[in-house]
């Protein structure tokens, strides 16, 4: 039996990019980089080399925690009976009929 080799790949990256027309950052996609720097300049130049953004993330992969789609319903539909939360309970003046 061989023994592992180590892993020779570097860590993996998710890019987020804010483009001219948005006020937020929109997952891109993700990329291996050795450190934050290089991960920064490979995302410009895989994810907004035709300028089409403005700021540009990186997050390492093993960093981000997620809740699991399977708990669902005790993350959010406790909020269903909050209904006061909806702005159906308010009217709105003339003026702002465009809100």
């Amino acid at each position: 039996m061989s023994t592992p080799e180590p892993s020779t790949e570097w860590p993996l990256w998710e890019v987020f990019v804010r483009s001219k027309a948005g006020l937020d950052h929109k997952h891109c996609g993700s990329l291996h980089a050795a450190d934050a720097k290089l991960a920064i300049q490979l995302a410009r130049d895989v994810y907004a080399r035709r300028q089409e953004g403005i700021s540009i993330w990186v997050v390492p992969s093993n960093q981000i925690v997620a809740s699991d789609p399977g708990d669902k319903s005790s993350y959010f539909d406790p909020m269903e009976d909050k209904v006061y939360r909806h702005p159906t309970f308010y009217a709105l003046p003339d003026a702002l009929n465009h809100m």
